[in-house]
């Protein structure tokens, strides 16, 4: 009964998350024109904001705090929209939001100069970012989403009060890095910096992909020995927001076009 009960909310979600899709996309067509219109407006993303209704007195696992970054903190509508909407999917949550220069200032507050100093020597900001989220997840825990990214359930509902963590699997089967839910102190995630932290040192990587992102993710972790979930039933990715909203104000663009003009890690002088 459990089971069937499990089956029919997930095709609930699934079907929750259709709908979501085709309003988002709906949104992010409508915002072509508001931009023509309005070329130089953007919108704040706060550093800090309160939950919206008072978090549950029920002890947690994972800490409700929702953690975003971007290398700047004003943002076109449809990202703003994809703020909002988590907003409002993580009602209990607080959200803090850093851009480029808060992530040092937090990686060096908090660890070690060896650390600090890897993470300084990537010269992309979506390998700093995919190093970030590790480093901010393990000291404070919480849920990390990309910038681009909206739960399509409640996210309180999808993280069981007693998981320590939960990862989110593509359509592929393979680990993502979009989304991170973890209790701060977690083995996995050590595990997962240490990696990122040598890969940094020995600069053999040339894709972002692999040297910081998910490819160190599926290289460490056991897919049937952590808690996982379908990207279908918890998170997805560009609904409301797309590469040209995303990047309309960084001419590098995206860290796919960056990392063919720059290198992942910068090179010690001789």
């Amino acid at each position: 009964m459990g089971r069937q009960r499990q089956t029919v909310k997930q095709f609930i979600i699934v079907i929750a998350s259709r709908v979501i899709k085709l309003a988002a996309n709906i949104t992010k067509v409508l915002c072509y024109p508001f931009h023509a219109a309005f070329p130089n407006k953007r919108f704040t993303l706060p550093a800090y904001a309160p939950p919206l209704l008072q978090p549950t007195a029920k002890k947690v696992a994972i800490p409700q705090i929702i953690w975003q970054t971007n290398f700047t903190d004003k943002v076109t509508l449809p990202v703003y929209l994809n703020y909002l909407f988590n907003r409002l999917m993580a009602p209990r949550f607080e959200y803090r939001f850093m851009v480029t220069e808060a992530r040092h200032l937090f990686i060096a507050d908090h660890y070690d100069s060896e650390i600090t100093q890897n993470y300084l020597k990537l010269q992309i900001g979506a390998a700093q970012a995919d190093f970030w989220r590790l480093l901010v997840l393990q000291e404070y825990g919480g849920v990390y989403l990309d910038i681009d990214a909206h739960a399509i359930w409640p996210l309180s509902d999808t993280l069981a009060r007693n998981t320590d963590e939960l990862y989110v699997v593509t359509r592929r089967g393979d680990f993502s890095n979009y989304f991170i839910a973890s209790k701060p102190q977690n083995p996995n995630l050590d595990k997962l910096i240490n990696q990122v932290n040598n890969n940094i040192k020995d600069n053999q990587l040339t894709n972002v992909f692999e040297l910081t992102g998910p490819g160190v993710f599926n290289q460490l972790l056991n897919i049937q020995e952590v808690p996982t979930v379908s990207y279908r039933h918890a998170c997805n990715q560009g609904s409301f927001t797309n590469e040209h909203f995303q990047y309309i104000d960084k001419a590098a663009g995206k860290w796919t076009k960056e990392q063919q003009k720059v290198s992942i890690v910068r090179q010690e002088e001789p």
